[in-house]
């Protein structure tokens, strides 16, 4: 079947998010056609480059939205034409249904929707709407709007500049609108859309569905609706109220028109039910993670040193580093033969350097006399490693450092840290946040978030318990086995495409309105090697239609055209 791969902001660049997942996804299902729609979010991941494409992906789309909006998105200049007058009354029409359900208090599905789709068909009729979205008549519309009786009451103080700051972001959001991947040589042509996120990446899916009928299945492997959130803390309150507004509702019309959404945790299946989906529609796919390349660590060739404590992640506050700088000075009481080993991705943004520098002055602090002794590398019992430095060079050698993996985090999605640390057959201390217990399962200890204390006594009670180590480093590695892999992973998307297209009939080339609805674009029997599937049309018996399957010259083709030969010579008689 051919597929229609949705992403935003990641595959087929070579950075950004759902990079590496997509692309197991893709090269692991050979026997299906890919084409692949990607949105980009910056230019420098454009000057990255694409991936290198398996054969099988039959074309690759791409849109700069971070380009300016006259441009047409696929490469091909569109000039975006001025409208008429009947034309903005339309456009009238259809964004103050939109701007009122954004701010209403209400949830009024049905209103979003047919403002939503009302702007998609006019960018489709006459071009695309950017420019109307930049007008003064969008800003009157969205202040009308957010003065209206019911309005939410963070949305009602919203002056001109928190307006004209949503209206741009707005505008952003719905620059899918104005692609022209809505016809016959593009979506219109899937079988099925996949889109790789929720979210904006999920907008073409919507149309494509809308337009063309394509099944729509949305993947969610982190909450894109709680990603907002965090990433409008910078913004006025006004413009976020409006920005949640928007949000909530794409993602309820996302989860509503969707024929399956796949969350990758029940953390995120929670977010998703609140927001309205359909619990019958929701299932749970697990990410697929490479476990080859902590195999040796896993089956034991590397020990780890038994008085070390290891963490592996990104240098950000979420991950509460300081915590447990904290309660590492507690396990140090305990056991005074302790180290603790942080290790990182190089720090990104100035937040991120800031953050490490605290860090490091923090455990300065906390370990003054060790800090002051530390005159050859190691003396000091806390280290600041980067992932591809001397002493851990790849992810497996962080995790083979240790006998203890730790994980602080006060907000988490999925840890892929500690599902590193499992493959790696470590024990491991958690904090209980997001979906960290449901990984854990029962496989390593998990304590409450911003607690130090538990947080030592956890450690404590590892290090000091070299046969408990080993018995739940075990049960975590056959666990993540089970649970985690690319195969796994692979398998489901598998069956869940096949399931759907046993729904939805499939879009064949060539064919026109009165044909009949095919459940599969190639059926099997085409596919039978051998001469079960060889086309001798001149050894077809006499009374076979034309249009049944291949299956001439085989052997149940020549006895029956045996016996047919046999009971005509017999009637002759």
């Amino acid at each position: 079947m051919r597929i229609g791969l949705l992403t935003d902001g990641g595959y087929p660049y070579t950075t950004g998010e759902a990079r590496l997942w997509c692309d197991r996804l893709v090269r692991g299902l050979a026997r299906h056609e890919f084409d692949i729609f990607a949105l980009s979010r910056s230019a420098e991941q454009e000057q990255q480059g694409l991936l290198a494409l398996p054969p099988h992906v039959r074309q690759v789309r791409t849109a700069p939205l971070r380009a300016a909006p006259e441009t047409h998105y696929t490469g091909r200049r569109r000039t975006e034409r001025g409208y008429g007058r009947r034309e903005r009354r339309e456009f009238a029409l259809h964004f103050g249904r939109l701007a009122a359900s954004i701010c209403s208090e209400r949830a009024d599905g049905d209103s979003f929707a047919e403002g939503l789709y009302g702007l998609a068909s006019l960018a489709r009729e006459h071009g695309g709407i950017a420019g109307e979205l930049r007008s003064e008549t969008a800003v009157r519309i969205l202040e009308a709007a957010c003065r209206t009786p019911g309005a939410n009451r963070a949305v009602q103080a919203a002056r001109v500049p928190d307006h004209l700051a949503f209206a741009s972001l707005l505008e952003r959001a719905l620059r899918p609108l104005s692609l022209d991947w809505y016809g016959d040589d593009a979506l219109g042509a899937v079988d099925l859309a996949h889109a790789a996120s929720g979210g904006r990446a999920a907008l073409p899916g919507l149309l494509a569905k809308r337009f063309c009928g394509v099944p729509l299945l949305v993947t969610e492997y982190g909450v894109q609706l709680r990603a907002q959130y965090l990433a409008n803390a910078q913004l006025s309150v006004p413009v976020r109220a409006l920005q949640a507004g928007f949000q909530r509702r794409l993602a309820a019309e996302v989860y509503g028109q969707a024929e399956l959404v796949t969350p990758g945790n029940t953390h995120t299946r929670r977010w998703q039910e609140r927001c309205g989906a359909d619990r019958a529609k929701l299932r749970t796919v697990y990410p697929g993670m490479s476990a080859d390349r902590f195999h040796a660590v896993g089956e034991g060739a590397y020990g780890g040193d038994p008085n070390t404590l290891v963490w592996v992640g990104r240098i950000e506050p979420a991950k509460d580093l300081i915590a447990l700088l904290h309660a590492f000075a507690e396990v140090r009481k305990a056991e005074p033969e302790a180290r603790l080993r942080l290790i990182a991705a190089p720090a990104e943004g100035p937040d991120a350097v800031t953050y490490l520098a605290h860090c490091r002055a923090l455990a300065a602090q906390l370990f003054p006399d060790e800090a002051a002794d530390a005159h050859a590398v190691g003396d000091n019992p806390v280290s600041f490693e980067e992932i591809g430095g001397p002493e851990a060079p790849e992810p497996a050698d962080a995790y083979a450092a240790g006998s203890v993996v730790v994980l602080s985090s006060v907000v988490e999605g999925f840890p892929i840290s500690l599902v590193e640390a499992m493959f790696c057959g470590r024990a491991t201390v958690s904090t209980d946040t997001g979906a960290v217990v449901e990984v854990i399962g029962g496989t390593g200890l998990v304590v409450p978030p911003r607690n130090p204390r538990a947080l030592a006594d956890a450690c404590v009670a590892l290090l000091r318990d070299p046969e408990r180590r080993s018995r739940l480093g075990a049960a975590a590695r056959a666990r993540a086995l089970e649970l985690f892999t690319v195969e796994q992973n692979l398998a489901a998307f598998r069956g869940i495409y096949l399931e759907l297209m046993s729904h939805n009939p499939v879009h064949r080339e060539n064919a026109d309105e009165t044909a009949a609805p095919q459940p599969f674009a190639h059926p099997a029997e085409a596919h039978v090697p051998g001469r079960w599937a060889a086309p001798t049309a001149a050894r077809m018996p006499s009374n076979s239609p034309s249009s049944g399957p291949s299956w001439a010259g085989s052997p149940i083709a020549v006895l029956l055209q045996q016996r047919l030969e046999a009971e005509a010579e017999g009637a002759g008689a």
